[in-house]
């Protein structure tokens, strides 16, 4: 089923909004400046943040691929007391936009293909360790990014916000 892209960026707002933060985040970690940002607007791209180029190559990789850090930790946690409440009763209208938000989220942890490319950019003068790092990860964005076709984010949102809670309650019970 073809949904536009721009319908999915406005029902899944919030992913695109912290996809951005995450990318200014490890910005602000780096202390790499930021030129401009746009936490979300109908359009392609959805949102972007504008930064100068880090000066050292592991910056590149972190900022580049911070929103999967950040957006997978973030959907699950938001995610979480909605999973629970599913795994061990009924859900309520709270749940339900807990849940929404926790999978918006997390579908949008897969770095851009734009990402990808700024990663393919800065190694292409690096040691060879680093190209050993950052080349196999190039290639699992754009994976992911052509996955999204498939509705790979979406998987990817919904076992993030419903499956590790679950996981995560089993290992403590």
């Amino acid at each position: 089923m073809f949904i536009p892209g721009f319908l999915i960026s406005i029902v899944t707002f919030p992913g695109v909004i912290v996809h951005e933060i995450a990318h200014q985040f490890f910005c602000r970690v780096f202390r790499v400046a930021v030129v401009d940002v746009c936490y979300f607007r109908v359009g392609n791209p959805a949102g972007y943040v504008i930064h100068e180029t880090p000066k050292n190559l592991w910056h590149q990789l972190f900022i580049a691929i911070g929103p999967f850090i950040i957006n997978t930790v973030l959907g699950a946690i938001i995610a979480f007391p909605a999973a629970m409440k599913y795994h061990f009763s009924s859900m309520g209208i709270l749940d339900g936009l807990l849940m929404w938000v926790g999978i918006s989220i997390a579908m949008h942890s897969f770095p851009s293909s734009g990402d990808a490319k700024s990663i393919w950019n800065a190694t292409k003068q690096a040691p060879f360790l680093v190209k050993t790092v950052s080349f196999p990860l190039v290639g699992l964005i754009y994976l992911g990014a052509m996955g999204s076709f498939f509705w790979l984010d979406l998987a990817y949102g919904v076992v993030v916000s419903n499956f590790i809670p679950d996981l995560l309650v089993k290992a403590l019970l």
